[in-house]
Parts: structure tokens; C-alpha cells; sequence
């Protein structure tokens, strides 16, 4: 259900607690103790239970005495009624319900089923069971069972774990940092991390947002909702369980290499969230990410009292990914005033250990306005020479005022170790992160310039596949149909074969044969060739998975003979040793000539939770050995296949060393990218290995393959059954628009790499057009914004756009987002100044109806200037409702119930 009545769980109007009580009464007394104490300011009941030492402030009724339903109902009595006492909630206007539990608990299924179906029937929603509970200290509402109560902040907490929120809220409170928001979601029956992701993006109050994730079940609306999230705030993740789920499964590489850990870890970088390894680096990195913007870069500057401290800063810095700041000449020269005799003046700079307050403020100030500075670290040592709480002084007033004058786009951050509490406050009311050691603060800077790579990987401009890629997808379609009826579930390598020539990926011509003396004949044939000095042959066993581990290869055989001798080896050979294995054929290759080439691998996996996933590294037998792999979900464009390559170590050999030259990285990305394809286009193909992919600078080709096929598998998603976590470009509502004068136009869905188009097409509206759909004057469409119209989801939110047929020139474009119930969708249109009265706004205007039919989205709204009169013509026309806004005399709010309108259209 998403965000509905998720205001009742967070921000409830009044609340009640309902029994019988079953808790120890040290945990009831707690839990009232809390939720009582608080100061909250809504009405607080007591139904089928006594509050503690029976304080008569707060009443206590009976099931029949209760005439209207608290907002939100903490049931503290057991399973055994709590599906009754749900329904009976429901009935009076209750609107959420916590089950709370001093630790985890997990309820018999048939009962979670019965609660969830009485909820659903009044649209209650359940947190728990087994929540420690919920705790929104704006409003001084503590519903939770943490030791201490949870202070006030701007920091969102999601977690699963009693003893992890527990953990951290204790950690909050003695380092100064407090929560917008704590929720434990127990057994998640109901509410989970998604619908809070996106109740989290939209509070205002909230700055960041921490998760604890074991396992996702809608993956989807998982994503979708990260995505929308970490966009606006940062988004910080800590996962557990990863050591109950290293199995190996599958009969690939793919399959043994895509453990569920490095899946949900592409997961989550492909959403732009960061994650976090261990419970010290989730401090550190709510320390550094609820007290400061993320900087635009990596480029740190150090200032440190001491060589050494300042050189083992530097070198973790650059072993972590960043890179030490290159100062201007004109910040160098201003440092050599400062800067110790023998040291040198850039950074890191090292001080003398006499340098005063003045010092530090002259420095700081100076790297501050430093446009080749993304943040500062200072290090000061404890000395006899200078006074901590002066320096402390000094880098806090500092910042204050040039966060003033330029903003707070730079990173500062302290390491001063041993600090007392007067120093640490006065770093906290500047809000200036302090560290207690240099290690750590170098970790906490890398996780903010990891969030701003992030986001910036989520405004990244694709590149465009070449036009001649062409797929005969139905070709490759029936192919594994006709294994699949079969009840096949391996491809034959010339199956394998047949695939790799339909998705237009180079391969070596493969030839299963059926006897050594057929194979030796077909050498013969080859090796005729003028191209072909030596032939491979290797064992074909739908049994006998990696074919090296058995024997099974035989490489650079010159003559047939020799063939035929090998060829009758291997079989005897394989037949004694794996006598159960079914052997289906010889495979007689030519040898490829490598030259200069590199042997690579390229996979595809299917996880139960995400999806298909690309896997890609080092080639070779070791492939499994090395684990120099990378991981996306499918779909892939070119910029996410390159991200993937530049995250091996094989990556560096791609661009050439020691005399070899450089291989070609675009016909690498662009087979990362067929695979996708290839999985998008048949879920039938379960699992995928190209090993040897061997790459030169001439481009890729294929040696070995194998494809496992199997019944598609569908993933846990929100909005629809796919085998899909994320939806790819929908190619299936490409279009045809007519206009009045007969004549018509394309319409397509936008894709990423439109951004070019928006920028000529907003360049052609008039002023007076912009500041209608607008409703403010636009000077200039930044790449950000762009971005945001042209990067979508393709589960909440859908953009159309119209192209002049011979010019591809962009004529208008219709947008709809829905909201996270998908119920209800906001719509945005725009047309070419100029081409008004055609009909193009009214044809883009019925295809988004259309679209947002077609996935069942009730009703579709957008607000209008009254002034608009156009658009509120064709509203009408359409069968819009009108309203006046309620904020604001100028605006329309417009509103269309879907199913209506598909009537309208149809009569």
C-alpha cells in the first residue's frame, strides 16, 4: 500500500494502546513510561489495559466504551486475537497498528495472512510484528521500547533489528545527533523499507535517511523508491546477513559468481545509495552526512601540526579513492607563509607547531575559496605548544563565515584526538564533523564524495547504441522455445551459437559433430582455409559444465589426425571418469588468433530478488578464482556497462601497457549491453557465460559459450509481474500521432539521452509558454534539470515526446508521475509555441490517458493558471473536473477519472 495512512504511523493524532497487555511488565512500564513521558500532544488511551501505577490522566476503556478507533493502536496482546482485534480497530477509524516486542519475533504465517487481511478490508497499516516501535520526537511521540528516549534531529532510521535501533539511538544521543523519525519494522507484514523510502524523500524535516536491509521483498517498488529518495537526501545503507547467503547455485560461472551479496550491491549503487560495511562506519557516516552538503568532488585539502600525520592522511586518502587537492598558485603562495620550514607549501600543508588560532583562521579561509578544494581536513595533535579549545574556536568561526559568504558546498572536517566536551560542542554548533582520528575522517569524507559520485551517475547522459544494432529477438525466441518443449535445459553450443549471431555479438564458428571421425573431417575442411592454421575441439555434455575441470579441451591441433587422435582421447577419457555424464558431441573451432587481445569474461545470472545481472571481468579457467568481476542489473546503456568495466582490475591491462596497445572499451560496453538485451527479450535464458570474450583493438570476439534455460522467474514487484526489478525503455509504446490536417507525427517514450533534444526544443518556446507550464519565468535549463525530465523509472513516471518524422526535431512532450500508491498520477504537457490549435496537444494528451489506463492508475490531476485558457479548454473537452486551488486563486486544479475517460473516448 505504500505511503497510505503512513501519517497515522509517523505523525498520529492520537494514540492508544490496547490490550490485554501480554508484555513482562518491565517492558510494559517501559514502553508507557516512554509514550507517556514524552510530552505528546495528542490524546493518549488505554483500552483492555491498566497504564502502569494506574495514573488517572489517561483513561482506560473497554472494546464496547470505545467509540472512536485511536490513529495509531500499539496492541500489546499476543497472536492468538490479534487479527479480531485488528478488524474491530478498522471498524472504529483506526488507521495504523504496532505490534511491539522487546526483541524480534516472527508469527506463524496463517496469522500474519488473517492480520493483513482484516487491515486491508479498512486500509489499517501494520509495523511490526516484533517492532521495538516508533518514535517521531518532533511531535514528542515515543512509542518504542530503546533504553533511551530518541532525541530530535533530522536523521531518518529504518531498521529491522531491536538491538541495532537500540545501538544507535544510544550512539545519537551521546554525539549530539538526533532523529526526524525511528521506526523498527519487525517482521514487515505490512510496512517495509520501500514505503518508508518514500515517506522519508517527501518529509521535508528529514536531511537523511539510514537503513538497516536484510532482505527485499518488493525489489521494484524497493528501487524505485531509493532512487526517488537518495535524489533528493542522502540515503545510507547497512546490510546484514550476507554470511547465510555465499552459496553457490546454478551451472555457470554466472551463477556460482552472482552470490545474492554483490546483487543487492549493484542493487543499491544502480539506486545511488551508499552503503556501509560495519556499525562504525554507519556512525561515521551519519556524523559527516547529517552536518554537511556533499562536496561536488574528491579533492582534499590537509592541514595537519605534523609531517607524519599529515602523510598517513594523504596516503589513505588516495588508497580510499580520493585525491589530494592540487592548490592554485595563488593558495600556495598565500601557505608558504605559514607552512613549516622544510615543508612544502601545497597540501598537505604542514604548520608549525607555534602557529596560532589567527593562523588556522588565515589558512582555512584561504583553501576555502580555493576552486580546486572540494573539502578541508585539519589535524591538530594534541601539543604543549597550542590550545585546542583556541583552534577549535578558530576552525568553527571560520567556516561559519565562509559558509556565509560561499556557501556550503565544501567539506570541513577535524581530527583532534583526546578533545574535551566544551571543544566538541563547539565543533557541533558549527557543524563542522569531528573525528578522532585522521583514518576516520578520511573514511567519512570518501563517503560523502562516493554519494556525489552517486548522484552523478544518476544525471549521467548515455551514450547512443550504434544504429546498425540490429536483434532478430523472434529468431532466438524460438529457439529456445523449441529447446524449452524439448525439456531441454541447456542451448547446444550451436544453439549457443545461433543466439550470439541473432544479438549481432562476433563469436568463433562452432561445430558440434558426433564422432571423433566427423570432427576429423571437419578439421580438414578448416584447416584449408587460409586463415586457419589450428583447430580446437572440446567435449560437448549438457552433464560436464566447465569443460577444462574434465579434460574436455583440446587446443591448436594442426592436422586432422591429430583431431581425430585427440578427439578419441577425450572421449574415453570422460566416459571412465564421469560415465553418468551424457555426451551429445565433439565441438570442432578454429583457433582464434589473439594477437594482442585479452581474454575477458561476460555473464548473465538470474537472482530470485533483482533479476537478471550482467556480470563481467577477467577471462580464463580462473575466472571463479580471481573474482575480478562487476556486477549492473539489467537494463544496461553504455554508460552504466562502462561504470561496470572501470570497476575490475582488468579494466587498467584494457588500456593498453608494456607495448600492447589499447583494446577497444566501446565493443566491450556495447556486448554488455546485448546481454542486457538478450535478458530483457527471452526470461527463458536463466543463465549466460562468454568465456573467453577476447577483446582487441579491432573489437571482441566470442570463443566459448553456454546458456542454461529454464520457466521465467518472476521477482517480488509493486506495480507489476516481471522478471524485471527495473523496468526497461518500453518500446511498446512507440507511436504513431494524427493530427488535424491529416498528417501525423512519431511519439516514443523519452530516453536519457534525449537531454540534447530538451535543451533545442525549451529553446524554441516563447517566454509567455514557459511561464504557463512553469507558472514562472525560466532563464536558463540546467543539466540537473534535464536530467530529472529525461532519467526515468519507467514505474512512476512515464514521459512522452513528439519528433517531426523527417527532422527528428522535438514538437512537444507529455509527462505523468504517479505517486507511490499508483493510484493517482500528476501530469505536465508541452507543446512547440506555434503549433498550437494542430491537435499535437490534444493526441499527446489521449496517449497518456492511455498509458495510465493501461497500468491502472485511477485518476489523473496537474494544476492549471487560471489564464491558461487553451488548456483548460482541452481539459474540459477531455472531461476534466475543475477546481479552484485552495492555496492559491491562480491555479485550476484539474482532475480526470481514468476509467471515465476511456468511456468518453470509446462512445
Amino acid at each position: 500500500m505504500t505511503i497510505r495512512n503512513l501519517d497515522a504511523v509517523i505523525n498520529p493524532t492520537s494514540v492508544g494502546v490496547i490490550g490485554p497487555n501480554r508484555l513482562p511488565d518491565a517492558v510494559f512500564s517501559l514502553l508507557v513510561g516512554h509514550l507517556t513521558g514524552a510530552g505528546y500532544r495528542g490524546l493518549i488511551s488505554f483500552c483492555e489495559c491498566l497504564p502502569p501505577k494506574s495514573d488517572p490522566s489517561f483513561p482506560c476503556v473497554t472494546f464496547d466504551e470505545l467509540a472512536s478507533g485511536p490513529d495509531l493502536a500499539i496492541i500489546t496482546s499476543g497472536p492468538e486475537t490479534a487479527a479480531q482485534t485488528v478488524q474491530k480497530l478498522g471498524e472504529t477509524g483506526t488507521r495504523a497498528v504496532l505490534f511491539p516486542s522487546a526483541g524480534y519475533e516472527s508469527w506463524p504465517e496463517d496469522t500474519v495472512l488473517a492480520i493483513l487481511q482484516a487491515a486491508r478490508a479498512h486500509n489499517v497499516r501494520i509495523v511490526g510484528p516484533g517492532s521495538l516501535g516508533i518514535a517521531t520526537p518532533r511531535i514528542n511521540l515515543q512509542a518504542s521500547l530503546t533504553p533511551l528516549p530518541v532525541p530530535a534531529g533530522d536523521m531518518a532510521l529504518i531498521t529491522r533489528s531491536a538491538t541495532l535501533t537500540s545501538t544507535i539511538v544510544s550512539w545519537g544521543a551521546n554525539h549530539g545527533i538526533g532523529f526526524s523519525t525511528v521506526v523498527t519494522l519487525g517482521q514487515k507484514a505490512d510496512v517495509d523499507i520501500g514505503d518508508l523510502l518514500d515517506w522519508f524523500a517527501l518529509e521535508y524535516r528529514t536531511k537523511a535517511i539510514f537503513v538497516h536491509l536484510e532482505a527485499v521483498n518488493a525489489s521494484r517498488k524497493f528501487l524505485s523508491a531509493a532512487r526517488i529518495a537518495a535524489r533528493s537526501k542522502p540515503v545510507v545503507v547497512i546490510r546484514s546477513g550476507i554470511s547465510r547467503d555465499t552459496q553457490k547455485w546454478g551451472q555457470t560461472h554466472a551463477g556460482h559468481l552472482a552470490v545474492p551479496d554483490v546483487v543487492y550491491d549493484a542493487a543499491l549503487r544502480r539506486a545511488g545509495v551508499l552503503r556501509v560495511d560495519e556499525i562504525d562506519q554507519l556512525f561515521e557516516a551519519a556524523e559527516i552526512v547529517t552536518r554537511v552538503k556533499p562536496p561536488i568532488g574528491h579533492r582534499l585539502a590537509i592541514i595537519a601540526n605534523g609531517r607524519t600525520l599529515a602523510t598517513i592522511a594523504a596516503d589513505q586518502l588516495v588508497s580510499e579513492g580520493g585525491a589530494v587537492a592540487t592548490l592554485s598558485p595563488e593558495t600556495s603562495d598565500v601557505l608558504s607563509r605559514f607552512a613549516r620550514n622544510g615543508t612544502s607549501e601545497s597540501s598537505p600543508c604542514v604548520l608549525s607547531e607555534t602557529s596560532s588560532a589567527q593562523d588556522y583562521r588565515d589558512v582555512l579561509s584561504c583553501l576555502y575559496r580555493d576552486k580546486n578544494v572540494d573539502g578541508i581536513l585539519v589535524i591538530a595533535a594534541p601539543s604543549a605548544l597550542m590550545d585546542q579549545q583556541e583552534i577549535a574556536t578558530a576552525i568553527s568561526d571560520t567556516i561559519r563565515a565562509e559558509r556565509k559568504q560561499y556557501g556550503g558546498r565544501k567539506v570541513l572536517m577535524a581530527a583532534l584526538p583526546e578533545i574535551g566536551a566544551k571543544t566538541r560542542k563547539t565543533f557541533e554548533s558549527a557543524r563542522v564533523p569531528c573525528h578522532a582520528s585522521p583514518a576516520e575522517a578520511i573514511r567519512s569524507f570518501m563517503y560523502l564524495a562516493r554519494y556525489a559520485n552517486a548522484q552523478k551517475r544518476l544525471m549521467d547522459i548515455p551514450a547512443s547504441l550504434p544504429e546498425n544494432f540490429k536483434v532478430d529477438a523472434n529468431a532466438a525466441k524460438q529457439l529456445v522455445s523449441s529447446a524449452m518443449n524439448k525439456e531441454r535445459d541447456i542451448l547446444d553450443p550451436e544453439e549457443v551459437s545461433a543466439i550470439l549471431s541473432a544479438y549481432d555479438i562476433p563469436h568463433l564458428e562452432t561445430l558440434l559433430l558426433s564422432s571423433p571421425k566427423a570432427a576429423e573431417r571437419t578439421a580438414e575442411t578448416l584447416l584449408q582455409r587460409k586463415n586457419c592454421e589450428s583447430v580446437a575441439i572440446k567435449i560437448s555434455s549438457p552433464d560436464l559444465p566447465f569443460k577444462t575441470d574434465v579434460g574436455g579441451v583440446a587446443l591448436d591441433l594442426r592436422t586432422p589426425q591429430a583431431v581425430g587422435i585427440a578427439a578419441r582421447a577425450m572421449l574415453s577419457s570422460v566416459r571412465m571418469l564421469h560415465p553418468e555424464a551424457r555426451i551429445s558431441g565433439i565441438v570442432v573451432q578454429p583457433m582464434a588468433q589473439s594477437g594482442y587481445g585479452i581474454e575477458l569474461y561476460l555473464g548473465l545470472a538470474d537472482n530470485p530478488v533483482f533479476g537478471p545481472v550482467v556480470v563481467f571481468g577477467h577471462g580464463g579457467n580462473s575466472v571463479e578464482v580471481m573474482r575480478d568481476t562487476a556486477f549492473e542489473l539489467v537494463p544496461l546503456d553504455l554508460n552504466l556497462a562502462g561504470y561496470q568495466i572501470q570497476g575490475t582490475r582488468v579494466s587498467a591491462l584494457m588500456d593498453g601497457y608494456r607495448g600492447h596497445p589499447a583494446v577497444d572499451r566501446t565493443a566491450v560496453a556495447q556486448t554488455l549491453v546485448k546481454l542486457s538485451q538478450l535478458a530483457i527479450d527471452i526470461p527463458e535464458i536463466r543463465e549466460l557465460d562468454i568465456n573467453p570474450l577476447i577483446a582487441t583493438p579491432d573489437g571482441v570476439l566470442a570463443v566459448d559459450g553456454r546458456i542454461t534455460i529454464g520457466p521465467p522467474q518472476k521477482v517480488s514487484n509493486h506495480f507489476s509481474s516481471s522478471h524485471l526489478a527495473i523496468r526497461p525503455y518500453p518500446k511498446e509504446w512507440e507511436r504513431n500521432l494524427p493530427l488535424k490536417n491529416g498528417t501525423s507525427v512519431g511519439a516514443r517514450p523519452v530516453r536519457p539521452e534525449d537531454e540534447g533534444l530538451f535543451q533545442q526544443f525549451f529553446s524554441k518556446i516563447s517566454p509567455e509558454d514557459l511561464r504557463l507550464r512553469f507558472f514562472a519565468p525560466v532563464k536558463e535549463f540546467t543539466h540537473a534539470f534535464l536530467a530529472r525530465l529525461t532519467q526515468l523509472d519507467y514505474a512512476r513516471s512515464m514521459a512522452f515526446i513528439a519528433l517531426e518524422p523527417k527532422t527528428g526535431e522535438m514538437l512537444g512532450a507529455v509527462r505523468l508521475h504517479a505517486d507511490p500508491d499508483y493510484r493517482t498520477g500528476e501530469y505536465a504537457i508541452l507543446v512547440k509555441s506555434g503549433l498550437k490549435g494542430t491537435g499535437l496537444g490534444w493526441a499527446l494528451m489521449q496517449l497518456i490517458i492511455d498509458y495510465a489506463n493501461s497500468e491502472g492508475i485511477q485518476t489523473i490531476k496537474g494544476e492549471v493558471l487560471r489564464e491558461n485558457t487553451t488548456m483548460l479548454n482541452m481539459c474540459t473537452a477531455l472531461g476534466f473536473q475543475m477546481d479552484p486551488s485552495e492555496g492559491d486563486e491562480a491555479i485550476i486544479e484539474v482532475t480526470l477519472d481514468v476509467s471515465t475517460a476511456k468511456d468518453s473516448k470509446r462512445a
